[in-house]
């Protein structure tokens, strides 16, 4: 397949194109910094702000992946940062969709990123596909990012992501860090849920709606079985071979996060029933299973180039 990425040089889009590339699809990637192509990996430079038409690029495209997008995490959210996020998104996605539109020979398919987020803060309720969504700045903020990509004129499918765990960079990154020091603990009361998802089983997904047609709409790409913060530090404690016993106190977190505070002591947990509907086999079904692959294997690599 020809199969164009925006946001392919991040967390997410480095794996994923490395992947299909390995299972022989003709790769391009958007791109804001200059890269040296391959025969199957093209890079074109590309500025959302400064942008032309993407309609030639995307026209005879089988696919379009969009997983463009300035991370939730990086920056508190004051007003410009929230901007920033929802231009980040809005703006390419509708750009994209412009295109696809426009496109002489139109996609078969647009993937596009969402998260779970979407549903607010829903306490203990069991989140599927078809649960209401919540009102708060994340949560608008995913479904206008949705509402964008439903307007392309081909097949969607929006996936809407957990906490991605990966061996370099990401969520698990940051919140092993106090636990290698030492100063490991839950967030708050730790009650609130964590819907998690392998890197591998999310390639897994999106490799999932490459071959099946009939794979379209909302997924939730999460693993079947979240857990509560408490649980996810406590394995992580487990793994790491150390302990758990620095809870953080949500005033504190307020104080340092301000808004985006929230993200972090409220939670939602999700089930991903479409994506076992469609047969889909999780490589990670359970936290510590994936906490062992990600965390030992990134242990390895350091080792393996002098960094420890």
């Amino acid at each position: 397949m020809k199969i164009l990425i925006t946001g392919g040089t991040g967390f997410i889009g480095k794996p994923l194109r490395k992947d299909l590339v390995a299972n022989d699809h003709e790769v391009t990637i958007l791109t804001r910094a200059k890269k040296e192509s391959s025969e199957r990996l093209r890079f074109i430079q590309w500025d959302w702000n400064n942008h032309g038409n993407l309609t030639e690029l995307v026209s005879g495209v089988d696919v379009v992946i969009n997983l463009t997008g300035e991370s939730v995490v990086n920056k508190p959210w004051s007003e410009k940062q929230k901007e920033i996020l929802f231009k980040t998104r809005i703006n390419p996605t509708r750009e994209i969709v412009k295109a696809i539109n426009n496109a002489s020979i139109k996609p078969k398919k647009l993937i596009s990123a969402s998260a779970i987020g979407i549903y607010g803060n829903t306490l203990d309720a069991k989140i599927t596909e078809g649960s209401p969504l919540g009102s708060d700045f994340l949560a608008n903020l995913c479904k206008q990012w949705e509402e964008e990509a439903l307007n392309a004129e081909t097949d969607v499918t929006i996936l809407r992501i957990g906490i991605v765990l990966g061996k370099k960079g990401g969520a698990l990154e940051r919140m092993a860090a106090p636990f290698r020091m030492f100063f490991g603990g839950p967030l708050g009361s730790g009650n609130q849920w964590m819907s998690w998802i392998g890197i591998h089983d999310l390639i897994g997904l999106i490799n999932l709606t490459l071959q099946n047609k009939n794979v379209k709409g909302i997924i939730n790409a999460t693993s079947p079985n979240p857990v509560t913060n408490k649980e996810f530090s406590d394995t992580l404690g487990k793994v790491l071979n150390r302990p758990s016993f620095m809870p953080v106190p949500a005033i504190a977190l307020k104080i340092m996060f301000g808004e985006m505070a929230d993200l972090l002591l409220t939670g939602q947990r999700v089930y991903p029933e479409k994506a076992i509907s469609y047969g889909y086999k999780f490589k990670y079904s359970y936290l510590e299973d994936a906490l062992e692959r990600y965390l030992h294997e990134s242990l390895r690599e350091k080792i393996a180039v002098g960094r420890i």
